[in-house]
């Protein structure tokens, strides 16, 4: 059956502080993914008027959006069908813009025609996102026997190697003239193949009608993708057998859903869970508009050892973790695509 993805208000936060914390340790120990609504910062207004500034950057001609090419050494810029998820073997049918706080002055957008406010606004909602980032995250340091400020310095943004991306989406229209390009083998078509992240906590905003989103559970350790084999690419395993599904994620302008990622769930030994998701497109008959996103990726600084309580799992750099990660679950995947007939080339992608 599908699990529920809980709904956590922070309504007052500060005097609601150790009963919110509760739920948050609760839903990321039993779920992995839970859903914040009610927060202060971010409101629902500032969410909105991020949606419409990147709605309209998405909508500057392709050559000024080049300006700033996705460059993938340093996970920044803009890129149009081009990430590539093993699960299904081809593109994201999508564009993005990733934006890292230390590069600001020399990878941010600027000088936009139409659009002189965006570098300000950008900067303003990523302080937002990544403030209530490290209030969600000083529960998890605590949970873990850490100072409340543990993760806070681990992500501090002022340095010139801080990793944490905020990533702006928009999935192209179902009936676009960029057609969805069917996964090899007869896959079903997807938005966002399936995959987990490789960061600490992702808080994802979805644009009330961008449904499609899901999350499969049943994933037990970190850097294992056997849940995303046995259902995505041989038809067997656990949710062919009934024994799990995937739970839709609504889209809601103003709500915030939050997942766990592998960095989070080793740093934790395994106690806090990183699900397998994707994002599904729209089925016959419903509404093949775009689908407006934006992510805050919580990365630590490269050098900050991961590494849980009790030494389950040898330390490893933020940069270390990162790469292995990356490393095992393109070549677990691409292998599970090639054992029937060597079928499908092997495929280079960032996460």
């Amino acid at each position: 059956m599908p699990r529920p993805v809980p709904k956590i208000s922070l309504r007052d936060f500060a005097v609601r502080r150790a009963e919110i914390g509760a739920q948050i340790i609760d839903a990321a120990e039993n779920v992995g993914f839970f859903i914040l609504v009610d927060q202060a910062s971010p409101s629902k207004q500032d969410i909105e008027e991020m949606f419409e500034l990147s709605t309209r950057f998405f909508a500057l001609p392709d050559e000024i959006k080049s300006r700033w090419p996705f460059v993938r050494e340093k996970n920044t810029g803009w890129e149009r069908d081009a990430q590539v998820r093993p699960s299904t073997g081809v593109a994201d049918p999508k564009e993005s813009l990733q934006l890292q706080w230390f590069r600001r002055s020399s990878y941010w957008p600027h000088d936009l025609p139409g659009l002189p406010e965006f570098e300000d606004r950008v900067a303003r909602f990523h302080s937002q996102i990544h403030d209530l980032s490290m209030e969600i995250l000083s529960f998890f340091a605590v949970a873990l026997g850490h100072p409340a400020d543990y993760f806070r310095t681990a992500h501090e943004l002022e340095h010139g190697d801080a990793l944490s991306t905020l990533r702006l989406l928009r999935y192209h229209a179902k009936d676009s003239s960029t057609p969805a390009v069917s996964p090899p083998n007869g896959k079903e078509p997807m938005r966002a193949g399936a995959h987990a992240d490789f960061d600490v906590l992702t808080l994802l905003f979805q644009q009330t009608g961008g449904d499609g989103l899901e999350v499969l559970p049943g994933r037990e350790a970190h850097g294992t993708f056997d849940t995303l084999h046995s259902t995505t690419m041989s038809g067997s395993g656990p949710a062919a057998k009934g024994e799990a599904e995937w739970t839709p994620v609504p889209a809601s302008t103003g709500e915030i859903t939050v997942n766990i990622g592998d960095m989070l769930m080793a740093w934790s030994e395994d106690r806090f869970k990183s699900l397998i998701h994707r994002v599904r497109m729209p089925a016959p008959g419903q509404s093949g508009k775009p689908r407006n996103s934006i992510a805050y990726f919580n990365q630590p600084r490269p050098q900050v050892i991961v590494q849980g309580p009790t030494g389950k799992y040898a330390p490893l750099t933020a940069q270390e973790y990162i790469l292995n990660a990356m490393h095992k679950y393109y070549a677990a995947t691409q292998e599970a695509e090639r054992t029937e007939e060597e079928k499908t080339p092997m495929i280079a992608a960032a996460a």
